[in-house]
C-alpha cells in the first residue's frame, strides 16, 4: 500500500494553523521530528511553499515510504535517520542554527500498527518485536523473557499505569520458565487469564496497557522525550513555534511540564523588577491540552486519544 493510503494525519489543520504564523516568511525552516508516513510533512510543504522541511524518523521503512511521498518537493525536504532527541546534532550537521517551526506527532505510526510483523498491535498475532528501529536495541520478547520480575512490574506500572502489574508479571514469570515468549497472542491470552473479571469488562482490550508499557520500554520513549522537548525548544528562533501531539497522559505530562517551565519567570521572589535573564522564554498558545473534534474521531479512530499543545519562543536565552 502507498503511504497515502496508510496514513491519515491527526489534527492536521490544527497543526498547520498553529505553525502558520512562524512559517509564512521566506526561508523558514520547519522540522517534523516524527516523520512517520509523511502526512503532516506533505501538508507543511504544500501549504508553506517558501519553507524548507527537515524530517526525522528512527524507522528506516518510514523514511523510505515518506521519501517516495515527498519526492515531488525535491530538495525542499531533507529526511534524516535519527531519533528526535538528536535534533540539535542533526541541525548542527546541516548547518541550520535556528528553526521557525517544530512538530512532534508522538507514539506509534499507522504503518507500525498496521504491519503485523512489527508486533505493536495486540489485536493480531505477531512476533513480539515493537522496535521502531528494527536495526538496533532489544525486542519486547527479550524484555519479557529476561528482565527481573521487579523490573517488569515497575515498567507495567510506570509506563502502562497497569493496576494489576504484579498479577500479570507473576503469570509471565511462570510461563516464560516453561517456554520463552515469542508472539503476541500468547501474551494477550495470559493477560486475559491473569486479570479479574471486573477489570476485563471496562477500558477496551485488557492487553492495551501492557503493550503500551513494553513499547515505551523497548524504544526508551519517555527518556527520549524528556530530552527531546527541551532540546527542540532550544533550537527555536524567536517567533518560532512548536506543536506537539501526545497520545497518553505520560507523554502529555512531560510536554506540559516543559512548556510550563519555559513560560514562567525564574526570578527569586521579591524582586521589584524582573531582569531579562529571568523572563519567560515561551508563550503558551493552547489553554491546557486541546482535543480532536468528534468529527475527526469519527473519520479517524486513531485520533481519539490525541492531546495537542503549542507554544511560541518569545525570548532568547540571556546569561546572568
Amino acid at each position: 500500500m502507498s503511504s497515502n493510503a496508510l496514513h491519515v494525519p491527526v489534527m492536521l489543520q490544527r497543526c498547520l494553523d498553529m505553525l502558520a504564523p512562524a512559517l509564512a516568511r521566506p526561508g523558514a525552516v520547519v522540522v517534523d521530528c516524527t516523520l512517520g508516513l509523511g502526512g503532516h510533512s506533505e501538508a507543511l510543504l504544500r501549504d508553506f511553499p517558501e519553507a524548507r522541511l527537515i524530517a526525522l524518523d528512527r524507522d528506516p521503512s518510514a523514511l523510505r515510504l515518506a521519501g517516495e511521498r515527498l519526492a515531488p518537493y525535491g530538495d525542499r525536504a531533507t529526511l534524516v535517520h535519527a531519533v528526535y532527541d538528536e535534533l540539535p546534532e542533526v541541525l548542527d550537521r546541516l548547518g541550520v542554527p535556528r528553526v521557525q517551526g517544530i512538530l512532534f506527532d508522538l507514539g506509534v505510526s499507522s504503518m507500525q500498527l498496521d504491519e503485523a510483523e512489527r508486533g505493536f498491535a495486540y489485536a493480531q498475532d505477531a512476533p513480539l518485536d515493537m522496535r521502531m528501529d528494527q536495526t538496533t536495541g532489544v525486542s519486547a520478547a527479550e524484555v519479557l523473557n529476561t528482565y527481573p520480575p521487579g523490573e517488569l512490574v515497575r515498567i507495567l506500572r510506570a509506563y502502562g499505569e497497569e493496576k494489576f502489574a504484579k498479577k500479570i508479571v507473576d503469570a509471565v514469570v511462570r510461563e516464560r520458565a516453561k517456554e520463552p515468549f515469542t508472539n503476541s497472542a500468547r501474551l494477550v491470552e495470559l493477560i486475559r487469564a491473569a486479570l479479574p473479571q471486573a477489570a476485563k469488562r471496562t477500558g477496551g482490550n485488557p492487553a492495551k496497557r501492557t503493550f503500551q508499557a513494553l513499547r515505551i520500554e523497548v524504544n526508551g520513549e519517555l527518556a527520549v522525550l524528556e530530552r527531546a522537548i527541551p532540546a527542540a525548544v532550544g533550537t527555536l528562533a524567536v517567533g518560532g513555534r512548536i506543536a506537539v501531539l501526545s497520545y497518553h497522559s505520560l507523554e502529555d505530562r512531560l510536554v506540559k511540564q516543559v512548556f510550563a517551565a519555559g513560560a514562567r519567570n525564574t526570578a527569586p521572589p521579591g524582586l521589584p523588577v524582573i531582569p531579562e535573564q529571568y523572563q519567560p522564554r515561551l508563550k503558551l498558545l493552547t489553554r491546557g491540552a486541546e482535543l480532536p473534534t468528534e468529527e475527526e474521531i469519527a473519520e479517524n479512530r486513531r485520533a481519539a486519544p490525541a492531546r495537542f499543545r503549542g507554544a511560541e519562543r518569545i525570548r532568547e536565552e540571556v546569561g546572568p
